[in-house]
């Protein structure tokens, strides 16, 4: 099996630990990178080397580079959602989510795509998600991100294919991670006191109770949808994983625009909070 060099970012917990320690076992040389390296430390025994990164950070990025060389394959992994309503959001906190999820992605992807050019091959996967395909409710500036991602993914495809260079998108479901937990927070923190404080609640009473449960997928599922896209000899350009991704896309795509909100707003009905609590 051919090995690569490899950097993953957001390596410091749930997929992006995952997928740098699954890589390194497979003879890959890799590189983990996040803000906080003391996290990745217990990486080291397989084999990854952790190095610090801040993607909004122009000297960080071009600092991490320098530590990992040459690069042939990057998973833009590091992202974060910020849940609220729109009206409720503070602007600060969804430019935040956009520097991160998209610009961040974007300026480490400009420095690599040189080197991948100059020698005839590389491949960017990017790490979007369901979310980057259909709307959530109170989850407007999170889409935003993703959507962007994925536009983003499939113009770039199209500009580096000639150089060598593929473009990959993992469009994760619903995995058991600390994300839905955190989004479930910050939900809260954006609606409190405010006309959407009610629905927001039940909302974030179902984010929480969905990834304290057994229903989600492994982060272990991102992994192999990302493992399949390194060693693929053509990868694909999308690989949709994980609990209820396709049946979101699907009925997403069939459904009339009102019916589909109808279904997304009842996540939020007192009747589901009920449910959700025999998950427990």
């Amino acid at each position: 099996m051919k090995t690569y060099r490899i950097l993953v970012t957001g390596g410091s917990s749930g997929i992006g630990f995952e997928t740098a320690k699954e890589l390194a076992l497979k003879g890959h040389t890799v590189f983990a990178a996040a803000r906080r390296v003391e996290m990745m430390e217990p990486l080291r025994e397989f084999g990854v080397t952790p190095l610090r990164l801040d993607v909004c950070d122009e000297a960080s990025i071009d600092a991490c580079l320098s530590e990992a060389g040459a690069i042939d394959v990057l998973i833009n992994n590091a992202g974060f959602g910020y849940f609220g309503a729109l009206e409720n959001v503070p602007l600060e906190e969804a430019r935040k989510q956009l520097d991160v999820n998209v610009f961040g992605l974007a300026s480490l992807t400009r420095k690599v795509l040189p080197g991948m050019r100059e020698r005839g091959f590389g491949r960017v996967i990017n790490v979007s998600s369901v979310a980057g395909r259909v709307a959530m409710y109170f989850g407007a500036w999170y889409n935003v991100s993703k959507y962007a991602v994925e536009a983003l993914s499939d113009a770039l495809r199209m500009e580096v294919k000639p150089f060598g260079i593929d473009v990959v998108l993992i469009e994760p479901g619903g995995i058991k991670t600390n994300w839905g937990i955190i989004a479930a927070e910050h939900l809260r923190e954006s609606s409190a006191g405010t006309a959407y404080e009610d629905a927001a609640l039940r909302e974030a009473a179902v984010l929480h109770k969905g990834y304290s449960s057994n229903m989600l997928s492994s982060p272990s599922k991102v992994t192999r949808a990302i493992m399949r896209a390194v060693r693929a000899r053509r990868p694909r350009p999308r690989y949709l994983t994980g609990a209820f991704a396709r049946t979101m896309v699907f009925w997403h795509a069939v459904l009339p625009a009102r019916w589909w909100d109808g279904c997304s707003r009842v996540l939020a009905a007192p009747w589901l909070v009920r449910f959700s609590e025999k998950l427990k």
